[in-house]
């Protein structure tokens, strides 16, 4: 995890290398959101500037590509929806896959909730918006009521809704990327009219053969990207909306943490470099490196600030503009097709999502728990009630004209309606008394546990409270420059929460990039057997410029330590296994660098900058003191 060219920088190795978790991916979305609004606000200025047939002009301008008697031809509205939206529904499709692998969603029984919750909504949404349009002619629109906007509600969510709830954003990016197959789906059969069949066999054919090739070499990659853009190719010729062919992409491409032995040998290759630069050494250090890095997170990485800060806003700056005046707002008011839209998305879909979760969490039925509090549930329900995207393409499909016109206005209108509705209900919950949260908060579900091994006290080496309600564990080495860093702040971090924190701490020598650090471990080991292991800790810590044998016996020495006993231990390496067995427990919890941390078993993804890590243990104490009041409760009960 460490690059010693960018030590300067002053950021962690994990800040400098987020890949894709998804409090990276809720990051960008948040920026996106407001990148998105902008376009939106540039379309409509741009719509009702003294220029406004120039917006339809320049969108309706053909771009044609060809090669000899085939051609790809549509206008620059049509590419942006159809071409670049792709990319962000593969985006889409690559983090739901990453949770499905890596997150909260590889336990699949809490995939079926948010599902429930999906389904609900679009009942709901559509439900409201039949019931308003009933025997008129904007019934035909319905799908526009049905789709949630995932960048812009993931967006307001990370703005208005709590800090660090990442369980509301997970359920939330569930939610809507099923929301989207279905509004996807729903172009595919409801608003498709010619399709050809030929050109839809073709796309399914090279799908099969995308998927074929994560079996292949090296040159799998290159292959891939090919592949991938003639699937979309051919959806685009089979007549069907090829933004399907993005999201199906993104869901099966892997994603997967590096493998240590992966890391070793991407060590290796870039050393071999070092010593004989020649092109063939750089491209295969090169490679190695790219491959020890699953595939899903690397095109996260290259593509996810593209869409967030680039293709959103070109979508809604092609899409949102909307001449409004004051015949629009006369017609929008009394108009069906516009008050179906705002009335499904402020009031169908987020009541649809509460029900539909309500039912998903009854024992009767087989429900299990929700894994957010129900307060918590409102205002991401009302957060999924904002539309734009899916909702403004599937409008184009439905309506032309003034029905348009109104059909976009009425989306407009949702999503700021949904997003003041959503902050509202988020201030509330804050202002609700702490019992009532913490006894919500003791109902939802037990996290998911990442560390492999218990923490044993007759074993593990601990500071701070041994009782805490919240364990810390760290693996980490003496000669890593970031653990060196991350050591004060874990200091502050046992001095803030002496009373509730328990901090664990375990080896993980890198001896590929760390020539010293197996033998400091084992010292720390050798001095443990004398009674000192912190000691010890403290001293290479503030040294760690000087971890050779000499050095080390001068720091025992200094330390007043029995230098015999500490001499044969280390010669004798009687204390390797041990330091071996942390090792082992950091592979089988997935870990490959250093430093990693665990807060009460999850996996800490992200900075371990000292206020970050204080959140964390703050979010997980509330969570362990709810648990207990609630089994205190039930207790109290039986």
């Amino acid at each position: 995890m460490e690059a010693t060219a960018a030590a300067s920088t002053g950021r962690t190795a994990w800040g400098r290398n987020l890949g894709a978790p998804v409090r990276a991916f809720l990051h960008a979305e948040a920026g996106g959101a407001l990148l998105l609004i902008g376009g939106a606000v540039a379309a409509l200025v741009w719509a009702n500037s003294p220029w406004p047939d120039s917006y339809q002009t320049v969108w309706a301008t053909k771009l044609s590509i060809r090669l000899g008697s085939h051609a790809l031809s549509a206008d620059l509205r049509q590419w942006v929806d159809q071409g670049l939206m792709a990319l962000f529904f593969l985006v889409v499709g690559l983090e739901a896959k990453r949770e499905f692998d890596l997150g909260e969603l590889r336990q699949r029984a809490r995939i079926a909730i948010p599902v429930i919750a999906a389904l609900g909504g679009v009942a709901g949404a559509v439900g409201t918006y039949l019931l308003i349009n009933a025997g008129h002619a904007g019934r035909s629109g319905w799908g526009a009521a049905l789709s949630t906007d995932t960048a812009l509600a993931l967006g307001v969510l990370t703005l208005v809704g709590p800090t660090g709830a990442t369980r509301l954003r997970v359920f939330l990016l569930t939610l809507a990327i099923f929301d989207d197959v279905v509004g996807l789906v729903a172009i595919a059969v409801a608003y498709t009219h010619n399709i050809s069949f030929v050109a839809l066999a073709v796309a399914v054919g090279l799908f099969g053969v995308l998927v074929a090739l994560r079996y292949a070499g090296p040159w799998r990659g290159p292959a891939a990207a090919v592949v991938g853009v003639s699937i979309w190719i051919a959806m685009f010729k089979s007549g069907i909306d090829p933004v399907i062919a993005g999201l199906a992409i993104g869901l099966v491409t892997s994603a997967y943490p590096p493998a240590r032995e992966d890391l070793e040998r991407a060590t290796a290759l870039t050393r071999s470099f070092r010593e004989q630069p020649t092109p063939q050494l750089a491209a295969s250090a090169q490679r190695s490196l790219a491959s020890a890095i699953s595939p899903n997170e690397r095109l996260q990485y290259r593509l996810h600030p593209w869409t967030s800060f680039v293709i959103v806003p070109v979508f809604a700056l092609a899409n949102a503009g909307l001449k409004i005046d004051g015949t629009l707002l006369d017609q929008a008011v009394h108009s069906r097709v516009t008050i179906g839209i705002v009335v499904a998305y402020v009031v169908g879909k987020p009541v649809g999502i509460m029900l539909a979760s309500w039912l998903g969490t009854r024992r009767i039925l087989g429900g299990s728990k929700l894994a957010i509090t129900f307060p918590g549930l409102a205002g991401t329900g009302s957060a999924a009630g904002i539309p734009f995207t899916v909702s403004l393409l599937i409008a184009s499909l439905a309506f032309t004209g003034a029905t348009l016109d109104q059909a976009k206005l009425g989306v407009l209108a949702a999503a700021a309606i949904s997003t003041l509705v959503s902050a509202t209900l988020f201030r509330l919950v804050r202002l609700l008394p702490q019992a009532v949260r913490a006894r919500q908060l003791g109902r939802t579900a037990d996290q998911i546990v990442d560390l492999a091994d218990d923490v044993d006290p007759a074993y593990d080496h601990i500071r701070g409270d041994p009782d805490g309600r919240v364990t810390l564990v760290e693996y980490a080495n003496f000669e890593c420059e970031y653990c060196g860093r991350a050591e004060p702040m874990i200091r502050e971090l046992i001095a803030e929460w002496d009373d509730d924190l328990r901090y664990v701490f375990r080896h993980l020598p890198l001896a590929d990039v760390h020539p010293n650090a197996q033998l400091a471990a084992e010292a720390t080991e050798a001095a443990s057997a004398q009674g000192r292991f912190w000691d010890m800790h403290d001293v290479l810590f503030t040294h760690q410029d000087a971890l050779d044998p000499a050095s080390l016996r001068r720091w025992a020495a200094e330390l007043g330590f029995d230098l015999e006993r500490f001499d044969d231990d280390l010669r004798r390496r009687r204390h390797a296994p041990r330091v071996n067995a942390d090792i082992s427990s950091a592979d089988a919890s997935g870990v490959s660098g250093t430093p990693s941390f665990f807060v009460n078993g999850r996996r800490h993804q992200g900075p371990y900058d000292e206020q970050t890590l204080s959140r964390e243990v703050r979010v997980a104490r509330a969570r362990a003191a709810a648990a207990e009041l609630e089994s205190d409760r039930r207790s109290t009960q039986e």
